[in-house]
């Protein structure tokens, strides 16, 4: 049985490049996976992780002990990746939606699919969509918690997050479709 991530606290308090080693790379895997669902490509995700670890290790002394490492990481892994949003918002371009659907992802198309395909198709969705998606839904935050965030109205991450779910609904009908079609032609 590993030792608990707390075990490497004091040594990356201090600096010490082996404790830091050994930190990463007990969470890099978990963060990694974080980190992607924000990103769009995964060179995107691997280089919010490399900026979330420099400032993990920069304001570890500031970690107060309440809850755990792990999550104290991943809230800084979560707040990169939206300031790694805001650095590229400019450079995205928004798509919008004209037809709203409002029928819910229903549980069975949810348990067919994989976690790798979810994760690819949260990553096709514009930035502002990704980001509000994978923090309301995702990360647990209100839609109050996100517009502060992200400094948008709060019906601008209603109004994303609905398009989100919708955008992401229709590719999954869509594909569902394509696969019963290749299926009917073998």
């Amino acid at each position: 049985m590993s030792e608990p991530v707390e075990a490497h606290l004091e040594g990356c308090i201090r600096f010490e490049a082996r404790a830091q080693k050994a930190l990463y790379e007990r969470l890099a895997p978990k963060m990694l996976a974080v980190c992607a669902r924000y990103a769009r490509s995964t060179f995107d995700a691997e280089d919010i992780l490399q900026d979330g670890f420099i400032k993990v290790f920069q304001k570890i002394g500031d970690f107060s002990g309440k809850g755990s490492l792990e999550g104290w990481v991943r809230r800084i892994m979560v707040r990169t990746a939206i300031d790694h949003y805001r650095k590229t918002k400019k450079q995205d371009k928004e798509v919008d939606i004209d037809e709203q659907f409002t029928d819910e992802l229903s549980a069975e198309m949810v348990d067919q699919l994989s976690v790798d395909y979810l994760l690819s198709l949260i990553q096709t969705l514009p930035s502002g969509y990704r980001i509000v998606f994978n923090l309301f839904a995702i990360e647990g935050y209100s839609h109050k918690e996100i517009a502060q965030q992200l400094a948008i109205n709060e019906s601008t991450s209603r109004s994303q997050y609905t398009r989100a779910r919708a955008l992401l609904k229709k590719r999954i009908s869509e594909d569902n479709q394509h696969k019963s079609i290749f299926r009917d032609v073998i």
